[in-house]
């Protein structure tokens, strides 16, 4: 094999690969002496049809998987030799006539382009110093999250006979809807419970329903919203001829030792221990998140080096594709709204950078210190993602054990908390107590 160097810049590495026609040759007779014995061809006793006969039949195919065979551990090899490591697939390309290198009449020649992963020193990760925020759970808290719990389980009871609908309360009806007089799909129900004042319904619906009685027949009139989803009823005018059952108003229970009751508890000191236990959890990983911001920011200040610009690209790609789904539906931040694609586009390549740099960083700190992840984690996060997909799950875990590099990214994001533990775990962490308010405030 010979092999030139034929560009050098940067994290660019071009090379050009000879592999002599006769090294094909000979890897040809050596495969055809190995099948040879197994073959059961018409005409000749088995296992001794003549090697002749055999490049003759299948020669050319034979030397195709060959071929194939021999650029994927030449290509390698070649890097291998100059301790390179790609960063991404090499890009090969053969040159010559490939039909005169499979008949053995020309060496086989291939360029291969590459862009290789750069070069840096590590420092020492117990020398970080990081401040983890973090916030005691307070009574107060425990006693909002209970109140918060017993107002999302209020109960509907009667009002009085002729007792008006207030907002807020919930009216059962029965409904149909019209537009010129006719009777839609999708526009009737029966037996409806209608909350005032939660929204649910078209703009205006809810809030013709308040002062209506038990047992009164009223009509609605709203008009559907132009960008309403069904296009055959967007921007059009209806009247919903409705029948009111039941006027109820909302109970909100008594937060003691019978409403514990309710969640299986034993009493409400029980249940203030499990509403307790959760917001510490919820602070917890609050603290988490944050200090790995701060452990990422130190990170992306203390190094520095050149990044494969294919990777930083893939990086931005994806990042550009997301943000342009959330501008095509209308969920842009109010600070993008007015900036330029040029000047979004320069905000996010160097967010592409950060991560990539980043990433780069903390794969070889965990490479160093031996981390890994073991298949029984990449199985329960498997497992987890394919839950979000009720009723699909086996084509979800399928599709991940089947696609390649599917599960690379399952694995990922398990690999990087691990890694940023065990640097968590040597660095000096010094805690700040702060305000649950200040724990859940978002960083620039």
């Amino acid at each position: 094999m010979e092999v030139t160097e034929t560009k050098s810049e940067g994290l660019s590495r071009a090379f050009n690969v000879r592999i002599p026609a006769t090294v094909l040759s000979e890897k040809l007779d050596a495969k055809i002496e190995e099948i040879r014995p197994q073959m059961r061809l018409k005409g000749f006793r088995p296992g001794k049809v003549p090697a002749s006969h055999v490049r003759r039949m299948y020669g050319k195919s034979i030397m195709g998987d060959i071929i194939q065979e021999i650029v994927t551990s030449s290509s390698q090899e070649a890097l291998d030799e100059r301790e390179l490591r790609p960063a991404q697939q090499p890009e090969i390309k053969p040159e010559g006539d490939m039909e005169k290198v499979a008949a053995g009449e020309e060496d086989l020649v291939y360029s291969m382009d590459v862009e290789i992963m750069p070069k840096f020193e590590t420092e020492d990760v117990s020398k970080l110093e990081l401040e983890r925020p973090v916030a005691e759970v307070s009574d107060e808290q425990v006693t909002e999250a209970l109140n918060r719990l017993a107002e999302n389980n209020k109960k509907y009871e009667d009002r009085k006979a002729n007792a008006k609908a207030k907002k807020g309360d919930a009216v059962v009806v029965d409904f149909v809807g019209k537009i010129d007089g006719e009777a839609f799909d999708g526009g009737a129900a029966e037996d409806q419970t209608i909350v005032l004042g939660d929204d649910r319904f078209i703009p205006g619906f809810e809030d013709q329903l308040i002062g209506v009685t038990k047992d009164s027949d009223t009509e609605i009139n709203v008009t559907f919203p132009e960008d309403y989803p069904s296009e055959n009823l967007a921007g059009k005018e209806a009247v919903f001829e409705v029948k009111v059952h039941a006027v109820k108003a909302p109970k909100t229970p008594e937060v003691d030792d019978d409403f514990a009751k309710n969640f299986g508890l034993e009493d409400l000191a029980a249940l203030q221990n499990v509403i307790r236990e959760q917001l510490e959890a919820e602070h917890k990983s609050l603290s988490r998140n944050k200090v790995k911001r701060v452990l990422l920011d130190k990170l992306d200040e203390q190094y520095s080096f050149d990044l494969p610009p294919g990777m930083v690209d893939a990086e931005f790609n994806q990042i550009w594709a997301q943000f342009e789904r959330e501008r095509e539906a209308g969920r842009l931040d109010d600070e993008d709204k007015d900036k330029s694609d040029d000047e979004l586009k320069a905000e996010y390549r160097s967010i592409a950078e950060r991560r990539v740099r980043l990433g780069l960083v903390l794969a070889e700190i965990g490479q160093q210190a031996n981390v890994t992840v073991a298949e029984e984690e990449v199985a329960r996060a498997l497992n987890q993602e394919a839950s979000r997909y009720p009723g699909q799950e086996r084509q979800i875990i399928e599709f991940y054990q089947k696609t390649p590099g599917a599960l690379a990214q399952i694995r990922a994001p398990i690999y990087e908390e691990k890694v940023v533990d065990y640097i968590l775990e040597r660095a000096t962490v010094t805690d700040k107590s702060v305000s649950r308010k200040e724990l859940e405030e978002d960083d620039e």
